[in-house]
């Protein structure tokens, strides 16, 4: 017999509006699958079931008045969708993943949980990430490490890697994510979900922590395309205060319709399998995965062309300076920089080093990695409608492996070469999504990811839907569910 959690989020959100579901039944439920699984899953840092609770029955008074009056209700009410831990919440901790900030209680909301709490969602709490969100797994001071239900030796990835563990695991049906590098794909990669790390601007990164650099967005992490979708739609708009703004979708569009439609016609893709960061080798099953991908392409009618282009280190050097420079975001309390991971002061300590000709100049990179990628592949009408490659360069990683607080320069590089990919459409603010099409003989998810023109997310959104009523994935459940 099915299970709350075995529902979708529509699902879930269609059985509050029908009155056929409580939304604190929902919540209840929830709170008891995290007090079961997350000692071994490490989804959460911070639970909230009170506020969690305060909220599904405003919920629920709220759907009872609008069946009454005839209303529409925002299509996530009632249904619950935990906040990643590099996100404020007012009143309620926010540890950025850190020991040095573990009594860390901010006054404001973050324009995403503003948007969160006008749709009437509910909080189940904070999720698992690294420190600052530096690193590509999850594995800090403050909370157990965040691992793939589908091996519970491996890690679950980063550094959204709890909202990931979150939802792969049954302890939430979506969850709200951020990517600076990667990290909304990463994990969804790991954790057979689907991730879309959105546009440079569609959604606001204020008012508190914008991200001078464009690398980082909020986006989110589902089961379900659709899911995915919806909660993007909730996310998605611009608020007082942005830097950068994305175009609007047209009057009446949504990206959950983008969900509910195929691609227009045929499409045209390009298919990129060389890793872009010199020296670094492609894993056989990531290879099979992408080569998967290529073929469903091609079965459903679009054309694909497979090329090799120019590897250098260019970006790499690029982002690593920006990103070196980004980790001294964080103004550490006085006294509290020793609590650091060594992985943060290395970062931290490079980043101090960093010359304004030396940033002005990666950010200019960035511009021509952008702009080139614009000219080359994605110019609209002779160019192509979207870029494949592997989501990461490797499976999922063991806890542990990839983290190496002897040498942190080691551990980047590392990382470097697990998620040479990832990085590139964080640099150019385009969107990319992780796509759960392929699993290892081991039963381990490896996504592929597309990348899209700046602001169309609603062909890639259209795009993976298509994949998914060809190759359906939500229907696989790991052995923790």
């Amino acid at each position: 017999m099915a299970e709350l959690h075995d529902l979708t989020a529509l699902e879930q959100a269609e059985g509050i509006r029908e009155g056929t579901l409580s939304p604190l039944e929902l919540t209840e439920h929830y709170l008891r699958r995290i007090d079961q699984l997350d000692q071994t899953l490490g989804a959460f840092i911070t639970l909230t079931p009170e506020i969690a609770r305060k909220q599904a029955t405003a919920a629920e008074d709220e759907a009872t008045a609008a069946r009454r009056e005839g209303r529409e209700l925002p299509p996530l009410h009632g249904v619950p969708v935990p906040v990643k831990d590099l996100n404020l919440v007012a009143g309620v901790r926010c540890t950025f993943g850190s020991e040095a900030f573990s009594d860390h209680i901010p006054d404001v909301d973050d324009h995403v949980v503003t948007k969160l709490r006008a749709a009437g969602t509910v909080m189940l709490g904070k999720t698992n990430t690294p420190e600052f969100g530096l690193p590509c797994y999850t594995e800090n001071k403050v909370a157990p490490p965040a691992r793939t239900p589908w091996d519970l030796d491996r890690s679950a990835g980063g550094s959204s890697g709890g909202a990931a563990a979150a939802v792969a695991g049954g302890l939430a049906p979506v969850a709200h994510g951020s990517d600076g590098g990667g990290s909304i794909r990463i994990p969804s990669s790991v954790c057979g979900l689907f991730g879309i790390k959105p546009s440079r601007g569609r959604v606001s990164g204020g008012p508190a922590l914008h991200d001078i650099s464009g690398l980082s967005t909020s986006g989110p992490i589902g089961r379900t395309v659709a899911d995915a979708a919806v909660l993007l739609d909730v996310l998605a708009g611009p608020m007082p205060g942005d830097p950068y703004g994305a175009s609007s979708l047209p009057p009446g569009e949504t990206f959950l319709a983008a969900a509910r439609r195929r691609p227009a016609g045929r499409l045209r893709i390009v298919s990129l399998l060389t890793p872009p960061v010199p020296g670094v080798e492609l894993h056989p099953d990531c290879r099979a995965a992408a080569d998967g991908a290529t073929a469903l392409l091609r079965e459903l009618g679009h054309h694909v062309d497979e090329l090799e282009l120019p590897v250098d280190d260019t970006v790499r050097t690029a982002f690593t300076t920006v990103w070196d420079v980004m980790a001294l975001a964080r103004p550490v309390p006085a006294g509290a920089e020793g609590l650091l991971q060594p992985l943060s002061r290395h970062l931290r300590e490079r980043g101090g080093k960093v010359t304004g000709q030396e940033f002005a100049d990666s950010m200019y990179a960035f511009r021509a990695l952008g702009q080139m990628i614009a000219d080359a592949l994605l110019t609209p009408g002779t160019g192509y409608d979207a870029i494949l490659t592997p989501t990461l360069a490797q499976p999922p990683a063991l806890v542990g492996a990839l983290r190496n607080d002897a040498d942190p320069d080691a551990e980047f590089a590392a990382m470097a070469a697990f998620t040479p990919f990832t990085p590139i459409y964080n640099a150019t603010g385009q969107p990319a999504v992780s796509v759960p099409l392929h699993w290892t003989d081991e039963d381990l998810p490896i996504g592929v990811m597309f990348g899209g023109r700046y602001g169309e997310e609603t062909t890639l959104i259209s795009l993976s839907a298509e994949l998914e009523e060809a190759r359906p994935w939500a229907a696989r459940r790991p052995a923790v569910w």
